[in-house]
C-alpha cells in the first residue's frame, strides 16, 4: 500500500474544503484536499430539481470571492451554486483530488493516517470538511408497506418522478415545506406531516430575514450562547421568495397532519400534536417580528411597519379537527417524501472523539485530539458557521491554529 506524507489534509471538497485550502494557501501551509466523488457533490446529486437556494444573492459569497448575480434581492438555482462553488475551486486552484473516499482515519506516533482504495496519506494535521448533510435520517414505519412508492428528500428529483395518487410528505422543515409548495403547484394532493419547526419571515418590513439577522448581530452569536433548539428555520427561496404559512397550504387543497407513530396495515395513527405544533411555529414567527419592532424602534430605523405580516388566515378543517388516522388506500397515497433531515457520519474516525449522539467532541472547530480539526459544522462557532458566508472566517481560525502548531 502506498503511502504519502503531507503536513494538513483536508477531507471534503465542498466549498468549507475548498475555503479551508483557500486559508492554507495565504498561510503558505503545504496541503492536499481529498474528495470522495466531485467538487460540491452533495450539490450535484442530493438536491431536487426544482430547490431554490435559500439565502438571498446579496449574502452569496466566498473569502475574496463574490457570488455573480443580476438581482441582490433573489434566490438562485442548484446549478448557478455548483457554478459558483466551481468557479471558486478555480480561483483557489487547490490542490485537490476527486473520486478518492477516505474510508478510515487514525493516529500514528507522529500524527494522523488516512486511508482509502489503493493507498494512505499520513498527515501531521487533519481538516475533516465533509459538511452538516452526510446522513439522510429516514425512520423505519413504513418498511413493511410494500408497492409504497418512497424516497428521502436527498433523492426526490420532481414529481413526475412519483406515481399517480396522493403523496405524504413528512417533515415541515425547509426541505419539506418546499417540496410540499412544488407538489401543490403540480397539482398533486399533499398530505404534509408537521412536527415542532421555527417558522420564520421571508421578508419583514421591506428586508430580507437575512438582512436582519445581519443587522440585528444575530448571525454573529456564539455557539455558547445558542438556545436548546436545534431547528432549522422554515423558509423557502423559490418563487421569488415567501413566507412559509401552513394554513395558506390547507386553503390550497394540502391536508396537515401531526407527527406520525405508528403504522399497521396501511393505516397511519397520528399523535395528538398538530395544534401545539403550529402554534408553537406561529409564537415563534411572532416572538422574531416583535425583535425587529424593538430594534427598529431603538434604533429610530426607516422601516415603515408590515401589518400584512402578521395577518392569520383562519384555521382550516384539518387544523381544527386534526385527523388521528390516515389510511393510506383510502386517500390513495402511493409516495411517501421523508424530509426528516441528517445525521453526521463520522465512523470512519477510529479515534475515541465522538460524543454519545456521534457528534465531534470540539471547540470551535478544534478538537480534543491535537491536529484533528472540524469545519463547515452548523454552529461550529457561531450561528453562521454553516452559511457560505460564514465558513471562511472559521477557515481562518482553524488555519491560524494549524500554523502556530509549526
Amino acid at each position: 500500500m502506498r503511502e504519502e506524507t503531507i503536513d494538513t489534509l483536508v477531507i471534503g471538497g465542498g466549498q468549507a474544503g475548498l475555503t479551508m485550502s483557500h486559508r492554507l494557501k495565504q498561510r503558505g501551509i503545504a496541503h492536499l484536499v481529498l474528495e470522495r466523488r466531485r467538487i460540491a457533490e452533495r450539490w450535484r446529486s442530493e438536491r431536487w430539481d426544482g430547490l431554490m437556494f435559500q439565502f438571498p444573492n446579496w449574502s452569496v459569497r466566498l473569502p475574496e470571492f463574490a457570488f455573480p448575480h443580476r438581482d441582490p434581492d433573489g434566490f438562485s438555482t442548484t446549478a448557478s451554486i455548483i457554478a459558483f462553488i466551481e468557479a471558486y475551486a478555480a480561483f483557489v486552484a487547490p490542490p485537490i483530488r476527486c473520486g478518492v473516499e477516505v474510508t478510515a482515519l487514525r493516529r500514528d506516533a507522529t500524527g494522523f493516517v488516512a486511508e482509502f482504495a489503493g493507498g494512505s496519506i499520513a498527515a501531521r494535521n487533519v481538516v475533516v470538511a465533509t459538511g452538516p448533510y452526510q446522513r439522510p435520517l429516514r425512520p423505519e414505519l413504513l418498511d413493511e408497506h410494500p408497492g409504497l412508492f418512497q424516497v428521502h428528500a436527498s433523492s426526490y428529483k420532481n414529481p413526475a418522478q412519483l406515481p399517480d395518487g396522493a403523496v405524504l410528505v413528512v417533515g415541515a422543515g425547509a426541505s419539506g415545506a418546499q417540496i410540499t409548495d412544488e407538489l401543490l403547484r403540480a397539482g398533486r394532493h399533499a398530505f404534509l406531516s408537521v412536527g415542532r419547526h421555527n417558522r420564520l419571515p421571508r421578508r419583514y418590513r421591506g428586508r430580507d430575514l437575512f438582512w436582519w439577522l445581519a443587522e440585528m448581530g444575530v448571525d454573529e452569536t456564539p455557539v455558547e450562547q445558542r438556545g436548546p433548539s436545534r431547528l432549522l428555520p422554515v423558509i423557502s427561496g423559490a418563487h421569488g421568495g415567501h413566507t412559509i404559512d401552513f394554513r395558506r397550504f390547507a386553503a390550497d387543497g394540502v391536508t396537515l397532519l401531526g407527527r406520525i407513530t405508528t403504522a399497521r396495515d396501511g393505516v397511519l395513527e397520528i399523535a395528538p400534536d398538530l395544534t401545539t405544533n403550529i402554534a408553537n411555529g406561529d409564537a415563534y414567527y411572532a416572538t422574531f417580528l416583535g425583535i425587529v419592532d424593538d430594534f427598529v424602534a431603538a434604533r429610530g430605523l426607516d422601516h415603515p411597519d408590515d401589518p400584512l405580516a402578521r395577518i392569520r388566515l383562519p384555521d382550516p378543517p384539518c387544523l381544527s379537527a386534526p385527523l388521528r388516522t390516515v389510511d393510506l388506500r383510502d386517500e390513495r397515497i402511493s409516495s411517501v417524501i421523508w424530509a426528516t433531515g441528517y445525521g453526521l457520519d463520522l465512523n470512519w474516525i477510529d479515534i475515541p472523539l465522538l460524543d454519545a449522539g456521534g457528534s465531534p467532541r470540539h471547540r470551535h472547530g478544534v478538537s480534543d485530539v491535537p491536529g484533528l480539526y472540524f469545519l463547515g459544522l452548523q454552529w461550529l462557532s457561531k450561528m453562521k458557521s454553516s452559511f457560505l458566508s460564514g465558513v471562511g472566517d472559521d477557515a481562518a481560525a482553524l488555519a491560524d491554529h494549524i500554523a502556530a502548531r509549526r
